[in-house]
């Protein structure tokens, strides 16, 4: 039997669960995620006797064992600083290491190699004086510890992992209306280009010409004449772009979650996509792809949240991070935090969080998508966020009224004020003045803050690998 006393408490949003021993903590896995996590590195914090389920981080594995010790301290720093922000430090952590089995390797394999990353990960951990309870390897259907010594119920060639939907996590996630969407690389998938996909060329090419045409209107010229114009010309094409993706194209929104006993994409996700990129030109999209590449630009697409207008731009959103081809790799930062902020705004958190670390994955210095990352991961509520972007729609719209007004002849400004004074008098309210507001990054401060949390390291990322990165014309991708 297993050595290890403790036992961990998870919860659901209507009773709470006791999970025993390594087998459980491996099934719970994907309940705690919402996806099941491919490739990945994922600590979960514990509190209290009990070993209640507090906060989490998650990370892809890096390919590079010379990167696994800093990758340890920042997964280990970033858990528990973000722990002590929301009022209590951990008192233990389980670790989960998810990897396939690369051609000619066994599960046993993969968790050999990866053993040095998971004492690493340990070692990091008890540098912050928090032990590790338990330490996981899953892969190709099994389970390995490293941490129990009993080989009566961790053997080392692994034990098979439960079947689906037959374990007590199974049971009362099912029961709570929790949702497991499949895999994260599946997730991922509908995120970046295809491999095969006969457009390439041709996408490829419209970028490269939209570089040489665009790049140059918004920095020749008067400043900030031709920014402007590019902007309300990409803002323009994206609504008429946007109108397309209004109704589902099977008439049901297939952006909901898969049920716990699908772990594949679910029938009618590829052919969606397959739509949606038979909706947008080369052209089209290589123009919303380099205009979103200026940062107020960017943000009013932002406010495509809520509702039906935000499922369609979550979905305009995924179909521009799939036409950002090489070399244009790094300019689907844009559209990939829109995609992430546009799943989080309409309750998607593990499509959030999918969209949020591809971005970070393009440009680990995209600021706007290591904010809401970390707020995201966080819990915190993206009302603040909405709130400041609906202040921002109405004070530009209001500002807009007012500059109409101001450019009539003096005539029907004498005519307009007069009208304005009977509606006045007649009890009609007045037109609101235009409010300053926040922009969308510093909103997200500004929540962080009123949620009792104060500015610290960001949302951990592997160290950037300058030869991997390709070239390419950034444009004004930062504003």
């Amino acid at each position: 039997m297993n050595t290890n006393p403790h036992e961990f408490r998870g919860t659901t949003e209507t009773q709470q669960i006791t999970l025993r021993g390594p087998a459980e903590l491996a099934d719970a896995l994907p309940f705690m995620l919402g996806f099941h996590p491919s490739d990945s590195v994922v600590l979960v914090a514990l509190h209290g006797e009990l070993g209640r389920f507090g906060g989490r981080v998650r990370l892809g594995i890096p390919r590079s064992s010379k990167e696994w010790a800093s990758t340890a301290e920042q997964l280990a720093e970033c858990l528990v600083d973000g722990c002590a922000r929301r009022g209590t430090r951990p008192d233990g952590i389980v670790v989960f290491l998810c990897q396939d089995p690369a051609p000619g390797e066994t599960g046993r394999h993969v968790m050999e190699r990866l053993r040095p990353f998971s004492q690493r990960l340990r070692t990091a951990c008890g540098a912050l004086d928090i032990p590790v309870y338990e330490a996981l390897c899953i892969s190709d259907g099994l389970y390995f510890s490293y941490c129990c010594p009993d080989t009566r119920c961790c053997p080392p060639d692994g034990t098979p992992m439960a079947l689906t939907g037959t374990s007590v996590m199974a049971a009362s996630a099912a029961y709570a209306g929790i949702q497991v969407r499949g895999s994260l690389r599946d997730m991922e998938a509908r995120l970046k280009p295809h491999p095969s996909w006969p457009g390439e060329e041709q996408q490829r090419k419209a970028l490269n010409e939209g570089s040489t045409l665009i790049v140059p209107r918004i920095f020749d010229g008067p400043p900030g004449v031709g920014r402007t114009e590019v902007r309300e010309a990409t803002l323009k094409l994206a609504r008429d772009v946007l109108r397309r993706f209004d109704i589902p194209s099977d008439g049901a929104d297939t952006t909901t979650s898969t049920p716990a006993t699908s772990p594949g994409r679910r029938d009618g996700t590829a052919e969606q996509d397959a739509a949606d990129d038979a909706s947008i030109g080369a052209d089209e999209a290589a123009a919303l792809i380099l205009g979103l590449q200026d940062r107020d630009t960017r943000d009013q697409a932002a406010e495509w949240m809520e509702g039906r207008e935000g499922a369609a731009a979550l979905r305009l959103w995924r179909a521009l991070a799939r036409r950002c081809v090489a070399p244009f790799d790094e300019h689907a930062a844009a559209p990939l935090t829109l995609a992430g902020w546009a799943a989080w705004s309409t309750g998607d958190e593990p499509a959030a969080r999918a969209a949020l670390g591809l971005a970070l994955d393009a440009d680990p210095e995209y600021v706007f998508a290591r904010l809401l990352h970390q707020a995201c991961n966080e819990g915190l509520d993206p009302e603040s966020l909405r709130s400041c972007l609906r202040h921002e729609r109405g004070s530009r719209a209001a500002a807009a009224v007012e500059a109409r007004g101001a450019a009539r002849p003096i005539g029907s400004q004498d005519a307009l004020a007069s009208t304005a004074g009977v509606e006045r008098a007649e009890g009609t309210a007045e037109r609101p003045k235009p409010v300053r507001v926040a922009k969308p990054a510093k909103a997200v401060r500004q929540a962080r803050k009123g949620a009792g949390t104060r500015p610290g390291k960001t949302s951990p990322r592997p160290p950037r690998d300058a030869a991997a990165r390709r070239g390419g014309r950034r444009g004004t991708r930062r504003g």
